[in-house]
Parts: structure tokens; C-alpha cells; sequence
């Protein structure tokens, strides 16, 4: 007769072994709806992000020698970012929005690198990132170096 041993977790899922094979059941309930008032409060947690994102992108108080990231990317969705991870020859190696924001910062820049998981990072990355919903991706043999039309013009629209 084989041991069978059960270990139960309050995080709703069970997990049995059985002569040493593991095998979860998950016993996950999906989440409620969120109310109305819930979807408006994420939508105003991303749209202060945002907008913390366009302040800053737009801004010289990130470097240290008066450039700001718009100086080389009016729109932060002309940053391509759709296509990262991608190989990124500046950081030599395949790379992350994020580890390219910091190159920028740190090398043309010559600021202070951001921590990844800072306000700053996140509000940086939601700026670039939603500035680029609505653009569509064209397949192309070099889709992540080529420039991508933004309907706003150049620049964001200020709010």
C-alpha cells in the first residue's frame, strides 16, 4: 500500500502526493466583479501614474546636464515599446524597457538610475506604455528598430 499524504492550504488549493508525484487541485474561486467605483479608482491610479510619467519624461530633473528623455523621444510611444524585451545593442544584451529607461537616465542623461520597482519606474513605464495603446503592430523584418507613427504628433498632449 503507497503513502499518500495531503497538505491543505488556506490559499484555496489542496496538494497531494502521491508516491512522490505532486498533484495541486485547485480549488480557486475567480475574483467578484469589480463595482464601478473600483474601475474608475484603478482607471485614476493609472491616470495619476500617467500623468507623473509625462512630468517626469518631459522634465530635466532626472539628468544631470538640463536633457530630458523627450529631448530624444518627444512621445514616449515612439520609444517603440511594444517590441521589448528586445536585444538592445546599448545595453549589449537582451534587455527590458526598464533597464533601457536607466541606460538613458544614466548614460546621455548623466543622472541616477531609478530602482526598478520606484514610483519614478512605474510611472515612467506607464507613461511610455500608454501613450502606445492604439497603435497598431505591422510585422516587419525590423519591427523593433523602425519609428512608429503617433496620431497625437509630436509630443504628448499636456494635461
Amino acid at each position: 500500500m503507497k503513502k499518500v499524504r495531503k497538505i491543505s492550504f488556506t490559499t484555496a488549493a489542496s496538494v497531494i502526493v502521491v508516491s512522490g508525484t505532486l498533484i495541486v487541485a485547485s480549488m480557486a474561486q475567480a475574483k467578484p466583479p469589480r463595482s464601478e467605483t473600483q474601475i474608475a479608482q484603478e482607471r485614476a491610479a493609472l491616470m495619476t501614474a500617467v500623468a507623473k510619467g509625462d512630468d517626469l519624461w518631459h522634465s530635466a530633473k532626472l539628468g544631470n546636464n538640463g536633457l530630458a528623455c523627450a529631448n530624444c523621444h518627444p512621445d514616449g510611444s515612439a520609444s517603440n515599446v511594444h517590441t521589448w524585451p528586445k536585444f538592445q545593442t546599448n545595453l549589449g544584451k537582451v534587455g527590458t524597457l526598464r533597464e533601457m529607461i536607466n541606460w538613458c537616465i544614466a548614460v546621455p542623461m548623466q543622472g541616477r538610475i531609478l530602482e526598478y520597482d520606484s514610483e519614478e519606474m512605474i510611472a515612467m513605464e506607464a507613461y511610455a506604455t500608454y501613450t502606445h495603446r492604439g497603435v497598431a503592430i505591422a510585422p516587419a523584418k525590423d519591427e523593433q528598430h523602425g519609428a512608429v507613427p503617433v496620431k497625437s504628433g509630436p509630443g504628448y498632449p499636456r494635461h
